[in-house]
């Protein structure tokens, strides 16, 4: 299963930063507190930490993407590429599971969860098996 779609590996990076930098990573390092509205968050009295993490959040994602569009123009780190993703995907599953959980978030979060789940098995799927 490993690399099944290894072949397309830089399309579906393309693709991903595509999707994610206009869903989340530019909203939420731009206008941290207007996404989290969005996706069903209540928001706090007190709002410069909330607006601080939010956008802190959102300049580690748009790295992420950074890393993800100049793999999948060029393939410069593609292999790196995906182990990071592969890392995202896990890491955002278990942060998610944790937030369900504890029924601290909004159901857009624990939706994601199916998402990052997703995510993590195409990455599986479009590993490269070559660097590029």
């Amino acid at each position: 299963m490993l690399g099944l779609w290894s072949a397309h590996s830089q399309t579906f990076l393309l693709t991903i930063v595509c999707v994610t930098s206009i869903v989340f990573a530019l909203p939420i390092f731009l206008v941290p507190l207007t996404w989290a509205r969005l996706f069903g968050w209540r928001i706090p009295q007190e709002r410069d930490l909330a607006i601080y993490f939010g956008r802190c959040l959102g300049a580690f994602i748009l790295i992420v993407e950074a890393l993800m569009l100049r793999a999948g123009l060029n393939g410069e780190g593609l292999v790196f590429t995906f182990q990071v993703l592969l890392a995202v995907g896990l890491m955002m599953v278990l942060v998610h599971i944790w937030g369900a959980l504890r029924r601290i978030q909004p159901i857009s979060e624990t939706l994601e969860i199916g998402m990052y789940s997703g995510l993590f098995l195409l990455a599986v799927l479009f590993y490269p098996l070559h660097a590029g």
